[in-house]
């Protein structure tokens, strides 16, 4: 095969990608080695070192599979937008997603499958629905205040939890029309106090934390399967790992579009028309969607790949923003300056407010640049094409067709000969000063936290808005943060022969894992100032 790649290429003026051999037949040294960087590494462990060695790109065939790695913006563009029709989620990816994400938006393929969902979706993320806050508000007002008891009580908050309830209550309003109001339930207390209060374990509790772990537990079995590869099937003989978890989360789902399918029933106005009706001010995503099938598999389908959008992705970057807010004050008081200013410190945020707030928006980016909230992704070629050397004076290279592609964005955004030598520094002015006009300007797809191309995040807007109401509220309500490791339990605290590292693994005090999304191993527990010094400051 590889002599056959190499014909191939020889026949167009190019050339194959560079093989990274080991030491066993099919890789599996290299497999079996990268096993443990995967679920217990930093996000970058194992594919980081190989770029060192390798360059911002190779073929790492794993068990008789090639798999192209790029970290090369100008290749993620030929993936994303170029020859986007060239390239696809494959039938491996889908099988192996399919019992969690079914067909939604996030696993179909081809160009008219697509086409369809997002023309499902695209009407609920127009700016005239997307700039009406009273929705953030509600639900940000809702988690301030059960910030603010927790920390009176003497006790830190784990601020990944609170965003999670926040952006679930708010997703689940903004696509059903109906909130499941997770943020009434108690917050949790540190796992490493020997004595819970009762509040964490009642019933409202345990039911509101049952759906996001069921949830989550599922989208790591998914994660999983990816990096297992063509074999993952092998460890599932018995059964599929995923139907416990998803029994759970369409036990919270369908529930919710059963009585919608009803109300459409009842007034008999289901329309199964291909292209979807025209949309009321007052239709929810799931109105919609019954109004154009009443198939509960597509619209449960739907609902859950927008929900993972609209929940995890932005939960995760607000999670790393008040993170970075505790680790660098002088940012912090001086993105509240500016709140303050534009703001003062009760009034909430219009749409035009956070457009004219420039320096919240490069936070915001610098956040998405170090953590971006899906680190890797991959793609599957079609039929063969070629990717252009980051060095014009080679050859392109050769890619063959039905092969797996895969990219991180978590690596490039850190590549220092694309962002400078402070690449790995947390400085927000990178996306105001010199540096945008040196760096990305002339090279937009070196950052891209919202995928690009065809299938650009619908809901791009509507996270940023999202996350920067909840920072302008959280800093009209807090002076500062506080990152407090030791809520931690030791499993979840970063080793400590990380700190002989380079990079922001030797830096960062929390540990970053990720499923298809990043999170904070363990949580992202907060102490923070109040406003208000007479209602108790540090606690």
């Amino acid at each position: 095969m590889d002599r056959l790649h190499k014909n191939s290429a020889k026949a167009i003026g190019a050339r194959i990608m560079k093989r990274v051999k080991g030491r066993w037949p099919g890789n599996a040294d290299i497999f079996a080695a990268m096993v443990g960087p995967w679920a217990n590494g930093y996000p970058s462990d194992g594919l980081g070192e190989m770029t060192d060695t390798h360059g911002p790109y190779f073929n790492l065939p794993l068990l008789w599979s090639d798999m192209i790695f790029t970290t090369s913006p100008k290749q993620i563009q030929i993936v994303l937008a170029t020859e986007f029709q060239n390239f696809e989620k494959g039938e491996r990816f889908q099988n192996s997603m399919k019992s969690v994400l079914g067909l939604g938006v996030f696993n179909a393929d081809g160009t008219s499958l697509p086409k369809f969902h997002r023309s499902m979706t695209r009407p609920f993320f127009t700016r005239d629905r997307i700039i009406h806050f009273d929705l953030y508000d509600r639900h940000a007002e809702t988690a301030i205040s059960q910030m603010k008891q927790r920390l009176r009580s003497g006790y830190p908050v784990d601020f990944q939890d609170l965003t999670y309830r926040f952006t679930l209550d708010s997703a689940t309003e903004f696509l059903f029309g109906s909130c499941v109001n997770t943020l009434t339930a108690a917050l949790p207390y540190p796992q490493s106090i020997s004595i819970v209060p009762a509040e964490a374990n009642d019933a409202r509790s345990l039911e509101a934390n049952e759906f996001s772990e069921a949830f989550f537990e599922a989208q790591e079995i998914l994660s999983s399967r990816l990096r297992k590869g063509w074999i993952w099937p092998l460890f599932e003989i018995r059964k599929d790992k995923t139907e416990a978890p998803m029994k759970v989360v369409r036990g919270f789902v369908e529930p919710i579009i059963q009585a919608a399918l009803k109300r459409k029933e009842s007034s008999d106005s289901v329309n199964e028309k291909p292209e979807p009706a025209a949309v009321g001010d007052d239709e929810t995503l799931l109105d919609h969607l019954v109004s154009i099938t009443s198939d509960p598999a597509v619209i449960r389908d739907e609902t859950l790949n927008i929900l993972i959008a609209g929940r995890d992705t932005t939960a995760a970057t607000l999670t790393f923003l008040v993170y970075f807010l505790s680790m660098y004050p002088d940012v912090c008081t001086r993105l509240r300056e500016e709140i303050l200013t534009r703001v003062g410190t009760t009034r909430a945020p219009t749409f035009e407010d956070i457009k004219e707030m420039k320096y919240l928006g490069a936070v915001i980016n610098e956040t998405l640049r170090l953590y971006p909230a899906v680190p890797f992704n991959v793609r599957e070629s079609i039929s063969a094409t070629t990717f252009p050397s980051e060095d014009p004076s080679e050859k392109p290279l050769y890619i063959p067709a039905n092969t797996k592609v895969s990219y991180s964005v978590f690596i490039m955004h850190r590549r220092k000969d694309l962002w400078g030598p402070d690449a790995e520094e947390f400085d927000p002015d990178r996306f105001l000063d010199h540096r945008l006009k040196q760096y990305l300007i002339p090279n937009p797809f070196i950052f891209l936290p919202f995928n690009a191309g065809p299938r650009i995040c619908l809901g791009q807007q509507f996270a940023y808005n999202e996350i920067s109401f909840m920072a302008v509220r959280l800093l009209q309500n807090f002076t500062s943060f506080e990152f407090d490791q030791d809520a931690l339990l030791n499993e979840f605290r970063p080793p400590a022969d990380w700190a002989k590292c380079k990079g922001r693994k030797a830096v960062d005090k929390f540990w970053p894992r990720y499923t298809l999304t990043l999170y904070s191993a363990g949580g992202m527990w907060i102490k923070a100032t109040e406003t208000d010094s007479l209602n108790l400051a540090q606690v």
